[in-house]
């Protein structure tokens, strides 16, 4: 089986997604600093692999990670070994902990976030408005990080102050390129910040998911302080990396398919197709790290071995031709039936899924009505990946608004 050396610097996400499907549904891949793991890379295998008891989360069982060939300072550490959370366990403790965190997280709670999530939009689009008319604006800075970034602090209960410390954190939790000697203080950082958010929630309660969790019990069972700030990072990652990167997608596959975005702003198509098109066609997760085979495990014609690392290529997956047919490389926002894997399957599903459909079904038809002439400012060839080789991330989306409605010749 020929390896595939992820590019640490995302220059082709989607010829490497191609090269990866043609390798099979189980693929060798190298990630950034030499780690090897394999990759499951069609949608069949990775439901069936992603409900398998046999692949855990447990590090303990990585082969690499038993022969000490995992360094701490390694830049993708943060995302194979980071802490006591439902991220890294499974089974009963798994269990356990999305069970108190589900009382946090609940339906009710996320659906109060909507009049705010709507405010943060609006105040947004005005601050948008007001930006010099006929110059190119980087939609990803001033639109699609500030508002998930707030609604995320909103639920947790961080304080905007945080806001910008938290930035420069996860840059280099992310980052391909951190400098190794940078990882464990990075890492170490996190960690503080978090502890100190925590203390502040424990002393002064507040309605948010922070004190929620706090508070949290199952059968007088709390949650520890170590899963607790566990928790609250890998939410706060995940709650607005993925929606950032949503938006953005969202605004690139209409500026690059102006028949479907006519449609879209005629009415004909509905923004839940082209939102959940855009997840399936140019996923916001590129690949997820990692889970390890307690047992040799067939995968299609291949075999994943005992002791091995897997990681999920939702890149290469959400194109598969034998889930969605021929036309699974183009994008088509009246695509049906679109029973896409991009927020993951089984026990491990993202438990924010929902928050990121809400915010995106608000900020983006939202958006377009202020201004429907918005286009790239560049062409789409010119855009460019971070180096973060887990997440499908632009550095900027140069854009030109146009002119807002209601403000035309």
């Amino acid at each position: 089986m020929t390896r595939i050396a992820l590019d640490p610097f995302v220059t082709d996400l989607d010829g490497e997604s191609a090269a990866l499907r043609a390798a099979g549904p189980l693929a060798e891949v190298e990630l950034p600093g030499g780690v090897h793991v394999y990759a499951v890379t069609r949608h069949a295998e990775a439901r069936a692999l992603l409900t398998d008891s046999r692949v855990v989360k447990d590090i303990n069982v990585w082969n690499a990670w038993q022969r000490g060939e995992i360094p701490m300072d390694w830049p993708l550490i943060g995302l194979a070994n980071p802490g006591r959370s439902m991220l890294t366990v499974d089974g009963a403790d798994h269990r356990r902990l999305r069970t108190l965190v589900a009382q946090a997280l609940t339906v009710k709670r996320v659906e109060r976030l909507r009049a705010g999530i709507e405010a943060l939009t609006n105040a947004s689009l005005e601050k948008l408005a007001a930006l010099p008319a006929g110059q190119p604006v980087d939609l990803k800075a001033e639109f699609a990080y500030p508002l998930p970034m707030n609604v995320i602090s909103e639920l947790m209960g961080v304080d905007a102050a945080d806001h910008p410390r938290l930035k420069e954190l996860f840059e280099k939790f992310f980052s391909t390129q951190t400098p190794p000697e940078e990882v464990p203080q990075m890492m170490a950082d996190l960690g503080t910040l978090f502890t100190k958010i925590v203390d502040s929630k424990r002393a002064n309660p507040g309605d948010d998911l922070t004190s929620a969790l706090i508070a949290a019990s199952e059968d007088g069972d709390h949650l520890s302080d170590e899963e607790i700030v566990n928790t609250l990072q890998l939410i706060i990652a995940a709650g607005h990396e993925t929606t950032i990167s949503l938006i953005v997608n969202v605004v690139e596959a209409l500026a690059t398919h102006p028949e479907q975005r006519k449609k879209v702003l005629n009415g004909e198509i509905g923004w839940d197709g082209v939102i959940e098109e855009t997840l399936r066609w140019n996923t916001p997760t590129s690949h997820v790290l990692i889970r390890f085979a307690t047992e040799d495990i067939e995968v299609g014609d291949k075999i994943l071995p005992k002791g091995e690392g897997l990681i999920v290529s939702f890149g290469a997956l959400g194109r598969d031709e034998e889930q969605y047919g021929p036309t699974a490389g183009e994008f088509d926002a009246t695509r049906t039936p679109n029973r896409h894997i991009a927020f993951g399957h089984g026990p491990h599903i993202c438990p924010g899924a929902a928050l990121s459909r809400l915010e995106a079904g608000i900020a983006l038809p939202a958006l377009y009505e202020r201004f429907p002439e918005l286009d790239l400012a560049v062409p789409a060839s010119e855009l460019r990946n971070k180096p973060i080789v887990t997440q499908n991330d632009l550095h900027e989306l140069p854009v030109e608004l146009g002119c807002p409605f209601g403000h035309g010749n």
